[in-house]
């Protein structure tokens, strides 16, 4: 039996987040696209998790199905979500209200796309203690002033005062984060949040997650397409390509020695300190797969300098690398960098 590649091979028994078989199909077009195809997660309190791939590989879509935030009518997920105990799929309106927010929490890359630009921030925060915490104003701007000090925002008294546009954009982010612990979730699913911040700026928002994961006991989903990201805030690294999990592993593993030829080609593409001045970046040749018409057997093969036409035959079976790590190629021994 082919093996599903989870994200964590430990027991089920435990588990904060539980994902079996999760396929996501949009609909309308002349036929569905499958944009996720089949992914399995397991991860416990306390763990992060970093989903790597280049744009459209289903990471974003994924965070967005365990949220319930896809539209129902263009969508059909498929697949076993439990997490904390909640079936997501069979969630009712008011059990889903309560569950965005009071047990899974959302960090956007644009914090407009959380924050209201009409209202002050503060009172943004303030509303959502009081909606899912039934406390009272006074109580819920407290909690709002700790959340500001929490995420380090100078001054969080008269933050608390301004509108969005007020904030730099390092700000804001550290904002949207206040708002997104307002509840005391305890999974937080970051979708690329420092895509859009400098260098500097990016750098503190991702220690503050850090901190923040390890001293709330947090269980943290990360999407990036950036390796270097996903080094600094993950226990776990899982790579994703065409909608399925490719490799999987403790991030030092899968960074320090991948084994998928996309793997391995993520790695080489990046700039590195020990990175010779004037060489040619290396680069994948070929362009992500086409979801409403997907290749046959892995969805790398047309891509992969290691392909033979045993690749397009079905998905790749999982195989074991060591413990805790593990991908799904045919011809794992060979692998070496794309160049």
């Amino acid at each position: 039996m082919n093996a599903p590649l989870r994200a964590n091979d430990t027991a089920a028994s435990g588990a904060l987040i539980e994902v079996r078989g999760l396929t996501v199909d949009f609909l309308g077009g002349r036929k569905p696209v499958r944009a996720v195809g089949g992914v399995d997660v397991t991860i416990r309190a306390g763990e992060a998790l970093a989903l790597l791939g280049e744009s459209g590989s289903g990471k974003s879509v994924t965070l967005r199905a365990l949220m319930r935030l896809l539209p129902e009518s263009r969508t059909r997920i498929g697949g076993h979500l439990r997490v904390d105990g909640h079936d997501v799929l069979g969630l009712k309106r008011r059990a889903l209200s309560a569950y965005r927010g009071g047990t899974v929490a959302m960090i956007f890359q644009d914090p407009g796309l959380a924050l209201d630009p009409v209202y002050r921030i503060g009172d943004q925060i303030a509303e959502a203690v009081m909606r899912h915490e039934g406390a009272s104003r006074a109580a819920a701007r407290a909690r709002a002033l700790e959340l500001f000090e929490r995420v380090h925002i100078p001054s969080p008294a008269r933050r608390l005062e301004a509108y969005p546009h007020e904030l730099s954009g390092g700000m804001r982010q550290r904002a949207m984060i206040a708002l997104a612990l307002a509840c005391r979730p305890k999974v937080l699913l970051a979708d690329e949040p420092t895509t859009a911040l400098d260098a500097t700026v990016q750098i503190q928002i991702l220690l503050l997650l850090r901190e923040l994961q390890r001293d709330l006991g947090l269980a943290v989903i990360f999407v990036t397409h950036d390796v270097g990201v996903a080094v600094q805030v993950a226990d776990r690294v899982a790579v994703m390509y065409g909608g399925h999990l490719v490799e999987v592993g403790a991030s030092g593993d899968v960074i320090g020695r991948p084994a998928h030829p996309y793997t391995q080609g993520l790695l080489a593409s990046r700039i590195t300190p020990d990175s010779p001045k004037g060489v040619r970046l290396a680069t994948i040749p070929g362009s992500p797969p086409d979801l409403a018409e997907p290749p046959p057997g892995c969805p790398f093969e047309p891509r992969c300098p290691l392909a033979v036409p045993a690749c397009r035959e079905g998905l790749p079976a999982r195989a074991d690398i060591a413990p805790g790590h593990a991908a799904r190629c045919i011809r794992l021994g060979e692998t070496r960098p794309v160049l």
